[in-house]
This record gives structure tokens, C-alpha cells and sequence, in this order.
């Protein structure tokens, strides 16, 4: 693939990640509005892995203290701040997982990557997080996570599986409607994508089994994907001290809006 290709889809990735502006809707989109060849499994796999490094090095304590917690976990005890955090991320994960599975052997998810579904995607999801962000209050921390809101929030986290949700809008989304505040919403969400994207990664890799070798290609994607998305966070992170979401939904609304006239002119 050409290195401008690579760089080009390894910045989209990195970029769109972790912003609730969906970065699966942006990279279907890609080859269908510039006429590139599209990705292919091989490197999306690949632009995950980068983003997966990312989060990990920025959320290194959060990270460190639900591995530690998942070794008591797997010893049956919930006896430590990690084990329960690892608990949450868990209960968290499974909803996505399941419906995920369901999608991929039905065929569904391959029927819903087109411009109108992303478009229509963007548009009203990026109002259900404005109107969430507005209305939901901020009386809780991440400290103050519980079993029942990982699971709801893992809920809202499926219908990120439709493209143009964005998986960190929409569980944003998710815990702003339930009270956390900005930040640590978008923390929360950020930790639930880390056991999401392993099985996001490990499901593609098993359409890409057997691939003919192109080792250059995945390290240059893995690695740009990776330095784009850190920068992505610091910033957004940065940003949720003073503004809201609303930046983010404005965009989605305009890009919707732009998908929908392609798709229905």
C-alpha cells in the first residue's frame, strides 16, 4: 500500500479514535468520497493496535491498577479498588462483544458500512450526546463507578457498532446521561475501549490469518496511529477542563448533513 495511504488512514484512526466523531465512520468513508483503495482488514487491525498503545500509555496508572485487579479477579476476590475496576470494565465489555459476534456471523455489520447509514449515524447521534451533555448533571466522579452503570453504559457502547456512532461518543454519551462529569465520562469511556478494541483486533485478525507478509505497512500504521491518537487525547482531555461537547457535536451535525446530501443527491 502506498506510504501515503498508510499515513493518511493511520492519522484518521489515531485522530478520530477516542473523539466522540466516530473513527470506524471515517475510515469506510475514505475510500468511498477520495477514490483510494480501501484499507483492507490488515490495516485496520493494524490502526487499532496503535490506538490501543495509545490509551494504554496515557491511562498508565488507571491501566495498571485494573491489571493488577484482574489477577485477585481471576483469583475470585473483589477485595481492591483494581479488582473492582477490572469488574466494571468487564461487566462493561460483554454487551459489545455479544452483539458484535451476532452482527459479524449474520452479515450485518458488513450491510451497514454505506454513506447513507454513516450519515443518518452522525447526525442524530451527535444530537442525543448534545442534548445528554447538556442536560445531564455533574454530581459524579469516576471514583464512583458501579457494576450497574458499567453495564448500562456498556450498553450504549453496542450501538456504537452501527458506523458513524463513534464508540467514545456514545458511551459518553452513556455516562454524562447518567451524571458523571465531563471528564471523567470521557475517562470511563476511554478505559472501556481498551478490553473493546482487544476483541475489535482479535476478531478482524482472524480475517487476516494467513495474509502474505507486510510487516512494514502494520509498523508504520501502528505507529502513527498511536502518536496521533495520544495527541488526540492530551488535547480533548485538555479542552474538557473549560468546554463542553458541543465542538464535537457541531461537527457531526455538518458532516451528517454533507453525507446525507451525497447520499440522497
Amino acid at each position: 500500500m502506498p506510504l501515503f495511504n498508510l499515513i493518511l488512514v493511520a492519522l484518521i484512526q489515531g485522530l478520530t479514535e477516542f473523539l466522540p466523531v466516530s473513527s470506524s465512520g471515517h475510515l469506510i468513508l475514505l475510500p468511498s468520497l477520495t477514490g483510494l483503495d480501501d484499507q483492507g482488514q490488515v490495516i485496520d487491525v493494524a490502526a487499532h493496535v496503535g490506538t490501543l498503545i495509545a490509551v494504554i500509555i496515557y491511562f498508565w496508572s488507571d491501566v495498571k491498577l485494573a491489571l493488577f485487579g484482574t489477577l485477585r479477579l481471576l483469583r475470585g476476590k473483589i477485595d481492591t479498588k483494581g479488582a473492582f475496576l477490572a469488574l466494571c470494565l468487564l461487566i462493561g465489555t460483554i454487551p459489545v462483544i455479544a452483539v458484535g459476534l451476532i452482527l459479524k456471523v449474520t452479515g450485518l455489520a458488513d450491510a451497514m458500512r454505506g454513506i447513507t447509514v454513516i450519515g443518518w449515524s452522525m447526525l442524530i447521534f451527535g444530537i442525543v450526546l448534545y442534548w445528554a451533555d447538556q442536560k445531564g448533571a455533574e454530581t459524579r466522579s469516576a471514583e464512583e463507578w458501579t457494576l450497574k452503570h458499567a453495564f448500562i453504559m456498556g450498553l450504549w457502547q453496542c450501538i456504537a457498532l452501527i458506523p458513524g456512532t463513534s464508540r467514545s461518543g456514545i458511551t459518553i454519551t452513556g455516562a454524562r446521561q447518567l451524571g458523571y462529569n465531563r471528564r471523567d465520562a470521557a475517562r470511563l469511556a476511554m478505559l472501556m475501549s481498551i478490553p473493546t478494541i482487544i476483541a475489535s483486533a482479535a476478531l478482524l485478525s482472524l480475517d487476516v490469518i494467513g495474509t502474505p507478509g507486510v510487516m512494514g505497512d502494520i509498523a508504520i500504521v501502528a505507529a502513527m496511529s498511536c502518536i496521533a491518537a495520544l495527541a488526540a487525547l492530551f488535547l480533548m482531555m485538555k479542552l474538557l477542563q473549560s468546554v463542553s461537547y458541543t465542538p464535537y457535536v457541531i461537527y457531526r451535525i455538518i458532516l451528517g448533513v454533507v453525507l446525507l446530501f451525497i447520499a440522497y443527491s
